[in-house]
């Protein structure tokens, strides 16, 4: 194992069996070997700096009905709700105020044409009050035109996950409504559009075995993406994939520990793209989540800059973390432990992946 993470830190090529046995590592001193190799390729790369990104959950309406999803479309027990314009810019004026270099539009996939004209009119005003602002859009399956328009309007990178590039566990998490290659296209629309690209995958599903996850980064190379949001797999209790896989402390540490493993396989192998430490973690681990994938080789972090009120009604999944706390209080907070780590927060830089950059 010591000789297969030595080949990887010097950017051998692994097969998908050793990607594998790489993600599978329960062993102590096998992770902490892992980790530190992907910390030194990110340090080597990238610097011992994080990029955040101000997160805005502009709106839970969703058309989709995702199995494991809290506010997917038969969700009954939630209040809908979209921010106006004028609340999603003053979220993007705090986020700025504050020195993130980027904002993170995310909502409920919609795709017709009152939504697509409504972050269009939102990404053209924010690149106009805040020229410099980094803007990542995370808004579904749109057309290629549609994305075109948004990128001409202002929008910088876009995430897109994919969740499982398994088509058969893809098609085991979602209804038949959801195409595997329309989420594929839309990924390579999104190239031809000149966006940023994000994808990434949920860790631990059900069903899930380390070969599924090894050919997700496969999946990834293949697809030359840019950046990668990916992070353990939550239950949520209105998603009937809950239903199927009771929670248990020994399973949730379980896939803490292959959500750190992901990131440093993910870190390497592809090297130069910018990786998120998610919620996901910090909420299985609320006191170092974040950190601990920062350690092991991640890159980017979101902090809420939205308003606290619709936070209860943005669940993705059980447990998300700082429902009650504002933004300035997060602020402080991740202040704080970034820097306990030996790790430099690059405020008012807009953190775009050395990967693109390194494409022109």
């Amino acid at each position: 194992m010591t000789e297969l993470i030595a080949r990887a830190e010097k950017g051998a090529t692994l097969s998908i069996e050793e990607l594998a046995r790489l993600i599978a590592l329960e062993n102590e001193e096998d992770c902490r070997r892992l980790y530190a190799a992907a910390y030194r390729v990110k340090e080597n790369l990238i610097g011992k700096k994080v990029f955040l990104r101000g997160l805005i959950e502009y709106s839970n309406i969703c058309t989709r009905n995702c199995l494991y999803c809290g506010i997917r479309r038969e969700n009954s027990k939630i209040k809908r709700f979209q921010l106006t314009p004028e609340e999603i810019l003053s979220a993007a004026a705090l986020a700025h105020s504050y020195g993130y270099g980027s904002v993170v539009l995310q909502g409920g996939e919609r795709s017709d044409w009152q939504a697509v004209d409504f972050i269009t009119e939102i990404v053209g005003r924010i690149r106009q009050q805040f020229p410099k602002l980094g803007i990542t859009l995370s808004c579904g399956e749109q057309p290629l035109e549609v994305f075109e328009r948004w990128k001409s309007a202002g929008a910088d990178r876009y995430l897109l996950r994919i969740e499982s590039s398994n088509r058969e566990l893809f098609y085991k998490i979602h209804p038949p409504e959801n195409n595997f290659d329309a989420r594929v296209q839309s990924l390579l629309d999104l190239r031809t559009a000149g966006f940023q690209v994000g994808t990434g995958v949920m860790i631990g599903l059900p069903g899930q075995t380390p070969l599924d996850l090894a050919n997700d980064i496969a999946f990834f190379k293949k697809l030359d993406v840019d950046m990668i949001g990916m992070g353990p797999w939550l239950p949520q209790q209105e998603a009937p994939l809950a239903d199927d896989s009771p929670e248990t402390p020994a399973k949730a540490a379980r896939r803490f520990q292959l959500g750190l493993n992901m990131i440093a396989a993910v870190r390497l192998t592809l090297r130069d793209v910018n990786i998120a430490a998610t919620t996901a973690l910090q909420a299985l681990r609320p006191a170092d989540g974040r950190e601990l994938g920062l350690l092991a080789g991640a890159n980017v972090i979101m902090p809420n800059v939205g308003n606290v009120e619709h936070r209860s009604d943005y669940q993705l999944y059980d447990g998300k973390p700082d429902l009650d706390e504002n933004a300035e209080n997060i602020r402080r907070a991740l202040d704080l432990s970034v820097a306990k780590i030996g790790e430099t927060i690059a405020y008012n830089v807009p953190g775009t992946p050395l990967h693109y950059q390194r494409r022109f």
